[in-house]
């Protein structure tokens, strides 16, 4: 399968650069595999689509603020962006990192990046331009990073880091509202749209809501490079579920109710637990599962998803549910009604 079939062209104009001015007030697509229809509703209307014969699972994990910048004892500006601690150690705080700009940095080099963190850099790995660095500071590592660091919106998001009201802004909004367990380079952004009102007018209806926790790393949304897919290796990601939410799934699922996936990493989650374990079950574990067409869902009914970029793995996944040719057909109806994109764009719901 070539890389040009998930190929698009988009407007840049479509590019989200900020969030709706409500959180439940993005457009939302609605797309009926079984009718092959196309609807064009608002997030806030998801409660006519959810009922109590569904259970709602949700990504908790929190975006935490990976993007530092600091000098060299040269003067120099250089830029860190944490992608995920190596847990090879057993001593020190190591992490895999990108560095920027990278050619001006060799091991041993130390980057200050305030009085409380340093990083030094070990050793440059393979992957585009990664480098293994340690962190050295006193004291707790999330206070320091949440005074000293910034949230990592993606690149095709523009901003200058100059204005600390647009910094507090996306803070607050390039993060869900139920986000719990902080680890993600990127936010799971289909749940952007929810609000607590939303949730709990759906628990009112008598749907119920599970969490699982899958930390965003950053080859979630990096192009696929290969001319054929089948040549691609994703990157791994860590995954947790508790036995709570094993125990509703596997309930809900024996019960005829249709599992209704917030957000592509939440897909990738539920369907490597059933992969490897062949049921949903607690577990603590890594997913590197590549759903391409004509993948067979074994746990995923329904999905809420936003728009994504062309080449990527998350729009091959979504045409593996929908069908590459009707979600081609929607995304030219998106583009027509000039739907927000990306990040902090609108939203479809594959039912």
């Amino acid at each position: 399968m070539n890389i040009s079939e998930f190929d698009y062209e988009l407007p840049e104009n479509l590019i989200a650069q900020m969030p709706a001015d409500k959180r439940q007030n993005s457009k939302m697509m609605v797309l009926n595999r079984k009718e092959q229809t196309i609807e064009h509703k608002h997030f806030y209307d998801i409660l006519d689509y959810i009922d109590e014969n569904s259970i709602l699972v949700l990504n908790d994990t929190k975006v935490m603020p990976a993007r530092l910048y600091g000098t060299k004892d040269t003067g120099a500006k250089i830029e860190v962006f944490l992608l995920e601690k190596d847990e090879t150690f057993q001593e020190g705080e190591f992490w895999s990192c990108l560095i920027r700009p990278s050619k001006k940095i060799k091991p041993e080099t130390v980057i200050t990046i305030s009085d409380e963190l340093k990083i030094k850099a070990v050793k440059r790995l393979e992957d585009d331009g990664e480098w293994l660095i340690e962190l050295l500071y006193d004291g707790d590592l999330f206070e320091i990073l949440h005074k000293v660091g910034n949230i990592p919106l993606p690149p095709y998001i523009e901003r200058k880091l100059n204005k600390e009201e647009l910094k507090q802004f996306d803070k607050e909004r390039y993060q869900t509202v139920y986000a719990r367990d902080e680890g993600s380079v990127a936010a799971p952004t289909a749940g952007l749209h929810f609000t607590q009102e939303i949730l709990e007018k759906l628990r009112a209806k008598g749907v119920e809501i599970a969490y699982v926790t899958l930390n965003v790393g950053l080859g979630t949304f990096r192009p696929v490079k290969c001319e054929n897919i089948l040549d691609h290796k994703m990157h791994s990601e860590t995954f947790e579920i508790s036995q709570e939410t094993a125990d509703k799934i596997n309930n809900a699922k024996a019960n005829g109710k249709k599992l209704v996936a917030v957000g592509t990493t939440t897909v990738r989650t539920l369907e490597t637990a059933f992969k490897k374990y062949g049921k949903i079950q607690a577990c603590k574990d890594h997913s590197e599962l590549f759903i391409y067409p004509p993948y067979k869902f074994n746990v995923v009914d329904n999905l809420i998803t936003n728009f994504h970029l062309p080449k990527s793995t998350l729009l091959m996944l979504v045409s593996a549910l929908a069908g590459k040719d009707f979600i081609f057909k929607a995304y030219n109806e998106a583009i027509a009604n000039e739907y927000r994109f990306f990040s902090y764009g609108d939203c479809m719901l594959i039912k």
